[in-house]
């Protein structure tokens, strides 16, 4: 019995579809041993409804967050893996908009807010001393509010 023409192209299809699944290589951008992996170190949302968010995060996550953190804008505070925080808190400011803002963990503030600035980024808060707990800044591009917090 000799298969069908159909029969051996649905075979030689099926046999193809694991390697249409494995991206390809690129060796010249895809060398991640000499990257440094980047580690959220405070995720902070802006929120008009600071408790129901709370309670959304904390059903679907399994945390608990704490009583509002006075030297984080009142946000309420809950642990990230890797010892980072998430931060809910209320709009400072009547013009303060809802946000999620991720500030990523680096070594100088300082030398990376003028990165993002060489990059095209609006500075929107320089480094700014945090009461004990290091220091922080804010900047926007793309449209999107990010942060950077040194230890």
């Amino acid at each position: 019995m000799r298969p069908t023409p159909l029969a051996v192209l649905l075979l030689c299809a099926l046999a193809a579809l694991p390697l249409a699944a494995v991206p390809a290589r690129d060796d010249a951008t895809s060398d991640t041993d000499t990257e440094t992996p980047m580690q959220v170190h405070y995720l902070e949302y802006v929120s008009r409804d600071v408790d129901a968010t709370c309670a959304a995060l904390a059903a679907a996550h399994g945390v608990t967050f704490s009583e509002p953190q006075l030297e984080l804008g009142g946000a309420r505070t809950a642990t990230l893996a890797g010892g980072g925080r998430v931060g809910v808190r209320g709009p400072m400011r009547e013009t303060e908009e809802p946000v999620v803002r991720p500030y990523l963990l680096v070594d100088d503030v300082e030398a990376a807010v003028e990165e993002a600035a060489k990059a095209g980024a609006e500075i929107a808060m320089g480094a700014t001393e945090m009461p004990g707990g290091g220091r922080f800044a804010i900047y926007l591009i793309g449209g999107n509010q990010h942060g950077f917090w040194e230890r």
